[in-house]
């Protein structure tokens, strides 16, 4: 199966602030009509953080929607690296417009013929851009040549009655805008980010705030030499869209943040102020601004912005009252399209699970109709034959309610008391030692090879062929305690980098032998304190292990797609009944 994303392109980041105000600058050249919508090519001057730029925008306005007639609006922009032109962005104006919705599609800072830098989705910038956008399809005059788009439906003077939506960079830009605009009545933000020092600097070890992960050098730099080649892929750039000789195109501390990352030193003053800008400028840090009603869905095959990213937005909202559903779906960053799932490209905004759950979503919010909005939370089943039944629901995640533990034997027992006495032991070398994916052949649409472990450098725990189909939904826990003298004694030394670093991940073996990484995911972990036990947190994941196959729970020294340990740091493993590793799993249907 191709690993290259279907519909929409990838991202990379985030900011944070508060909106600015600023003249609204608009040309229009003449429409262009379809029989169904008109398309009218737009430029505004907007006022983004600390630069004056312009923004390419189309406007998609249905046929026979005007003054007398207005409609509610849509507005969208691209994914990282995309424009409004791009297949996924335009099918979002045409969709949407299509049915009877005003669509305004731009391209975000720094792409297309956008201008000003790539800030990362940052709310005083990119948020503050996009509601000057809003402004427009609220009804604002343009300072130059008097346009207004006055066939929006209006929830109050100069409020319009306004969607959004979009996937990955444009995804997160919604969360950004809906945080500086109360005006966003509704949100559908898909494959996209919850914190970016998560997702590009990863540690899944529970309570570990402030010590670095594991980066994920090539997803990140794959989106960095994206960004700062520009230059090349888009020639004669808008001055606006120049930063420096040393950081072209980006906000500087951007820059400054991968580079710090790609040097394997972590200081820690320094990386601590870098990573709390990356989580600052992320929704993490914005969230309680946002109260938009929000349907979040996010893909499966997504090893760049996984499920626990949209589980950790989804809480949040929850918590603090926003209406929030949430959907997984088969694909994202790492592929997974599959028959029947939303395209837009392909017009199955009806006929497919997720396309129904967004119309009725702007339906409910939009339409302001007394529709239902479907269950708390659906997710995506491949295993299943009919493409009606594909999707289970419910109103709520599943618990962690199946415990594993981890025996001295290398067996994975569903009783401590089967737990043998014993301990083994793995080492790292200098170069990698183990795959899960080439992230940048998903980027590309190269092969990738299969996933493997090199023979003494890994711990595995394999249980006996399972009696029944087992169905986990959701993210697995493991409970850990490690041995390891070389680094406990430089784990102090104030760089973070001299942290023991594993990798946990799961397999799924068929009687066969044949092993599958499920969605080739694994959970960095940077370890806080090797004398003591951890709890990792695995990425989130949908998959049945049928009959007669058996779960294993591998723990790597090493993983190609990302940086790992500095100098070679043996590892042990000791299990005991009274004391041993615990695997928690959200088990579902038994």
């Amino acid at each position: 199966m191709s690993r290259r994303v279907p519909g929409f392109r990838a991202p990379l980041a985030v900011l944070l602030g508060a909106a600015l105000s600023a003249p609204l600058a608009l040309t229009a050249p003449a429409a262009t009509a379809t029989g169904q919508y008109t398309v009218t090519a737009l430029k505004f001057t907007v006022r983004a953080g600390d630069r004056t730029c312009a923004v390419d925008a189309d406007l998609y306005r249905p046929t026979g929607v005007d003054r007398e007639h207005p409609a509610p609006a849509v507005l969208a922009t691209n994914g990282f690296g995309g424009s409004k032109s791009d297949g996924s962005t335009d099918a979002i104006g045409k969709a949407f417009a299509q049915r009877g919705y005003v669509s305004l599609v731009y391209s975000g800072l720094g792409f297309g013929r956008s201008g000003c830098l790539i800030s990362l989705d940052d709310p005083a910038i990119d948020g503050a851009a996009a509601s000057q956008l809003v402004d427009f399809l609220g009804g604002k005059r343009s300072a130059d040549d008097g346009t207004t788009a006055d066939f929006v439906t209006l929830d109050a003077a100069g409020d319009p009655r306004l969607g959004m939506i979009g996937g990955s960079y444009g995804g997160a830009v919604q969360l950004a805008t809906a945080a500086v605009d109360p005006r966003v009545d509704a949100l559908v933000p898909m494959i996209t980010w919850h914190d970016l020092a998560y997702s590009l600097d990863p540690n899944n070890a529970v309570g570990a705030d402030g010590v670095p992960g594991a980066f994920k050098w090539q997803w990140a730099n794959g989106f960095y030499l994206i960004g700062e080649g520009q230059t090349l892929l888009a020639p004669g750039l808008d001055p606006s869209r120049i930063n420096s000789l040393a950081c072209l195109h980006f906000v500087s501390p951007a820059c400054d943040t991968v580079r710090t990352l790609n040097s394997g030193r972590y200081p820690a003053e320094e990386t601590a102020r870098l990573l709390a800008y990356a989580r600052s400028v992320s929704p993490v840090s914005y969230l309680s601004r946002v109260k938009a009603p929000t349907l979040l869905v996010q893909g499966q095959a997504d090893s760049l912005f996984n499920l626990n990213e949209a589980t950790a937005t989804y809480k949040t909202l929850k918590a603090q009252g926003t209406p929030t559903k949430m959907i997984w779906q088969s694909w994202g960053h790492s592929g997974g399209q599959v028959a029947g799932e939303l395209s837009l490209g392909q017009g199955n905004v009806e006929t497919s699970y997720v396309g129904r759950r967004i119309l009725a979503w702007f339906d409910r919010y939009l339409g302001k109709k007394n529709v239902d909005t479907g269950p708390a939370f659906a997710y995506y089943r491949d295993w299943t034959d009919d493409p009606a039944s594909a999707y289970a629901t419910a109103d709520r995640l599943p618990a962690l309610s199946r415990k594993l533990y981890l025996s001295g034997d290398g067996k994975l027992v569903d009783n401590r008391s089967k737990v043998a006495r014993g301990s083994r032991t793995y080492t790292n070398w200098l170069i990698p030692t183990s795959h899960s994916e080439s992230s940048l052949a998903g980027m590309i649409g190269l092969p990738d090879p299969a996933p493997y472990d090199t023979k003494g450098t890994y711990l595995g725990w394999t249980s006996e062929p399972l009696a029944r189909a087992t169905d986990v939904v959701g993210a697995p826990r493991a409970t850990l305690k490690v041995v390891s003298p070389k680094a406990e004694r430089t784990q102090n030394s104030g760089d973070a980098a001299d942290r023991l670093v594993l990798f946990a991940k799961l397999y799924d073996i068929a009687p066969d032998g044949s092993r599958t990484l499920v969605q080739r995911l694994v959970a960095p972990v940077r370890v806080p304190d090797v004398t003591k036990s951890f709890t990792v947190t695995l990425p989130g994941i949908v998959h049945r292990y049928e009959k007669g196959h058996r779960l294993r729970f591998v723990v790597a020294a090493s993983d190609d797609a990302y940086f790992g340990n500095r100098g070679i740091k043996p590892v042990t493993v000791v299990s005991a009944p009274e004391d041993t590793g615990v695997l928690r799993l959200p088990v579902v249907g038994g």
